[in-house]
């Protein structure tokens, strides 16, 4: 089956800068969706940012602006660039891919930001 294996996560202080990776592997076929989620303790698990095969991408409202998602198609990799943060960014970070009927992901990573 496809994993998703990330990297990237850490402790960075506010305003910072941190760079998230995913890559997939096993049998992967064309994946048309990858991006990425977050969830912070107590609260819900919402979308950061995503991009399909075709380059579209979709940020959420809070991190547009300060975030880039980009994607390497033929590493089958999948790139979070995290400018300025912000404490309120901390949370588990999980990378997703779907393709037709499945969907996968990541184990997730934590990113800590200090005020």
């Amino acid at each position: 089956q496809v994993q998703l294996v990330e990297s990237g996560g850490g402790l960075v202080q506010a305003g910072g800068s941190l760079r998230l990776s995913c890559a997939a592997s096993g049998s992967v076929f064309s994946i048309n969706v990858m991006g990425w989620y977050r969830q912070a303790p107590g609260k819900q698990r919402e979308l950061v940012a995503a991009m399909l095969n075709s380059g579209t991408t979709n940020y959420a409202a809070s991190v547009k602006g300060r975030f880039t998602i980009s994607r390497d198609n033929a590493k089958n990799t999948v790139y979070l660039q995290m400018n300025s943060l912000k404490p309120d960014d901390t949370a588990v970070y999980y990378c997703n891919a779907h393709h037709v009927t499945e969907t996968w992901w990541g184990q997730g990573t934590q990113v800590t930001v200090s005020s």
